[in-house]
């Protein structure tokens, strides 16, 4: 098969979002998800055009990469050809050549999906095991139980609170109210939602984005945030049990979200939530 490697632009995007609510499934519990791109669509669409690629046969997308940092691409394939020698050799030869314009030369990671060919060729190539993840998930089979905080799903008029609870709690100011007009413009949105967890006194205390990848399949956690002058009071776990049942009104099968290893709060917080944890993943690093 002649595989094509492309640069989508903005109006490509949308194309790279239905590929990738198609291959969400319960059984892959990290990969490359519709809302990684919804929430980073915040940057604006030019920008995160710009670090996204893709390859198709045929004009039918099978693999999608997002270049979430300078040093770490986000890539999945479609299921049926995560064993694909065809796929995986090309997908190597693109990421180790500089000049098709995948990844910067020197040193960097990429975060493939379990049971990928991919990952055997690269290590045969000589990449090595890198930063280890905990893949945490919600089955939304059954009712979310209560969790504690009054949840309200932010929109035009409280996009101030959420923005300014994210900053507290992340210490990122450049997430501001008109940021968020441009995440809330993004099409991955349409199938998203913003919350606010306020306490018994009327303060907002959390915030989270949960993004659907549409009915029946597992929604993402992206990100969940406590405001720093409410911290160690349990409103993480609050939060996080408000953004599993929010996604389960929205049709999930299932509640997703991953954690460094080594934030062993993190992940006992969404422990605490009713996650539970699948086998720790390794990323894949190339040295300098």
């Amino acid at each position: 098969m002649t595989i094509v490697l492309n640069e989508p632009g903005v109006d490509g995007l949308t194309g790279a979002l239905d590929a990738l609510r198609a291959w969400q499934d319960d059984r892959t519990p990290l990969q490359l998800h519709p809302g990684d791109l919804g929430w980073a669509w915040a940057l604006g669409p030019e920008r995160l055009a710009a670090a996204v690629r893709t390859w198709s046969v045929d004009g039918r997308i099978i693999a999608v990469g997002y270049l979430d940092a300078p040093d770490l691409l986000r890539l999945t394939t479609a299921p049926d050809l995560r064993q694909d020698g065809d796929l995986a050799r090309r997908l190597l030869a693109d990421l180790d050549d500089p000049e098709r314009g995948v990844l910067p030369p020197g040193k960097v990671a990429l975060e493939i999906p379990d049971g990928a060919l991919l990952r055997e060729v690269l290590l045969e190539a000589g990449w090595n095991p890198d930063e280890p993840w905990t893949p945490l998930r919600h089955d939304l089979t059954e009712p979310v139980k209560d969790s504690g905080l009054r949840i309200e799903v932010a929109g035009p008029d409280t996009a101030g609170v959420r923005t300014a609870v994210h900053r507290s709690a992340f210490g990122s100011p450049a997430f501001t109210e008109e940021v968020w007009h441009v995440l809330a413009a993004g099409p991955a949105y349409a199938d998203a939602r913003c919350l606010i967890g306020y306490d018994d006194q009327g303060d907002a205390v959390a915030a989270a984005t949960v993004w659907s990848a549409g009915h029946g399949k597992p929604g993402l956690l992206e990100p969940v945030g406590v405001h720093a002058d409410h911290r160690g009071r349990g409103y993480g776990t609050a939060m996080s049990v408000a953004a599993a049942a929010a996604l389960r009104e929205l049709g999930a099968s299932s509640a997703l979200v991953a954690a460094q290893s080594s934030n062993s709060a993190a992940v006992a917080t969404y422990r605490a939530a009713g996650f539970e944890p699948s086998p720790e993943r390794l990323d894949v690093g190339r040295a300098a």
